[in-house]
């Protein structure tokens, strides 16, 4: 067989060697999107809201559109109750929200605001306020922000059942997880427990000049303890004897009977004179 012979353009044209096997670049993992309370979008990430934690600057909008911030809410207010729930008119949030209703009267005579929190529309929030004649307002929070902040958001889009308790602008119950009864029944417990502790009475200023009434109280009691305690003396009552009658110095006389002595007539002679 004759040799196959190849244009002059063909045999100068380089042999082109195979591609060399290229790897895939790694991947970027997706980065967690941080909140930040001061506002904006950058910032470093804001770690959940803990015990003793101010109350977060968020201005969120209620059931009627109106913007609510919680910074100026808590200086209105002694008390601060705020309880999440997970969708407005379920069976289990209208148990919790009418038992904050309940208990609202009490609520409202102590200085307590209190707001329902969820991540429902305000027209869904609205429609609940008037089907259960809620007396207090209910936060929509689409974003779930606040309730993420707050540490009730459930991954990847549930929001846990919580309440929690803002005492002069500061976290002072966090309640995650919990019942519609846990919430209602807690919350009032926790107030009253608050209220008992004197917590809402502004104390009374000391002269620095007086001791301390406590101090000085405590030192009665040692001296009490020091002295010795005399047994009472029980005073018997004293007896008096009946005296006997003294008998009169002077004895009646005793009159003896006065005999009569008989007249003795003398005997006559029968002679007359």
């Amino acid at each position: 067989m004759p040799e196959l012979r190849r244009s002059a353009r063909v045999a100068a044209k380089p042999a082109v060697p195979p591609p060399a096997f290229e790897e895939e670049p790694p991947k970027k993992k997706n980065k967690q999107t941080s909140i930040n309370t001061n506002g904006g979008n950058g910032g470093s990430k804001v770690k959940e809201l803990e015990v003793d934690d101010k109350i977060p600057d968020i201005t969120l909008f209620d059931e009627d559109n109106n913007e609510v911030n919680l910074v100026e809410a808590a200086n209105k207010a002694k008390y601060i109750v705020i309880f999440a729930y997970p969708k407005a008119s379920t069976p289990g949030c209208t148990r919790q929200a009418c038992g904050f209703q309940r208990n609202y009267e009490f609520l409202k005579s102590n200085n307590v605001t209190v707001f329902g929190l969820s991540a429902d529309l305000p027209k869904s929030q609205k429609n609940f306020v008037v089907k259960q004649k809620l007396e207090y307002s209910l936060l929509s929070d689409p974003s779930k922000e606040l309730i993420g902040i707050l540490g009730a958001k459930k991954y990847p889009t549930g929001i846990k059942r919580s309440h929690w308790i803002f005492v002069d602008g500061v976290l002072k119950v966090k309640r995650i997880q919990i019942s519609p009864e846990a919430s209602i029944d807690g919350a009032k417990a926790e107030i009253e427990k608050f209220i008992k502790q004197g917590g809402d009475e502004p104390k009374e200023e000391e002269d620095e000049d007086d001791e301390d009434e406590e101090e000085i109280k405590k030192v009665e009691d040692l001296k009490v303890e020091d002295e010795k305690v005399e047994e009472p003396v029980i005073d018997e009552p004293i007896v008096e004897e009946p005296k006997a009658e003294e008998p009169n110095a002077e004895e009646p006389k005793v009159e003896e009977p006065k005999v009569e002595e008989p007249k003795v007539e003398e005997p006559t002679n029968g002679t007359t004179d």
